[in-house]
């Protein structure tokens, strides 16, 4: 299966008035390689494993398999994952035809928010909501699979 998704940086709460639904997640990294990371989540009471492969050379398409399992080999699994587990609120905001999933960040990762839509080709329009802000397709430091490496917080100590 083909992911394609475009991620924006979020300049305002404001997206949050439109919240249809929001989900506590956590989740590790069985491998982050970039041509094929393994991801273990927690989504609220669900628990979930999914393969991604190498981003195309815009980053907005890649591979992606997922398969739900029981939380508590969800659980089992976070144990042994690579260091560096993301914990994260995703919220679902509505806009236009499209609903962008919204990832509040905490931990090492506090003060990111960034905002993703899936599209059915990388050319297809969406609506833009007032609340986003710079693209950051293809920027791997994005990735959750980075971020568990490379925190958010260390980002600021870099550009020193």
């Amino acid at each position: 299966m083909l992911e394609i998704e475009r991620k924006f940086l979020i300049k305002s709460d404001d997206f949050k008035v439109d919240v249809v639904k929001q989900t506590r997640i956590t989740q590790g990294y069985l491998s982050s390689v970039p041509e094929r990371t393994v991801r273990v989540r927690v989504k609220g009471d669900k628990g979930f494993i999914t393969v991604k492969g190498i981003g195309n050379e815009s980053g907005a398409s890649r591979f992606e398999w997922e398969r739900e399992i029981s939380v508590e080999e969800a659980q089992s699994l976070l144990k042994i994952c690579e260091p560096g587990v993301i914990d994260k609120t995703r919220y679902l905001v509505p806009c236009g035809k499209h609903t962008f999933e919204v990832d509040e960040f905490y931990g090492d990762n506090q003060g990111l928010t960034v905002a993703e839509v899936e599209l059915s080709s990388e050319n297809e329009a969406f609506q833009k909501p007032s609340w986003l802000a710079e693209e950051v397709t293809g920027q791997t430091r994005y990735y959750n699979s980075m971020l568990m490496k490379n925190p958010y917080s260390s980002w600021e100590l870099e550009a020193v």
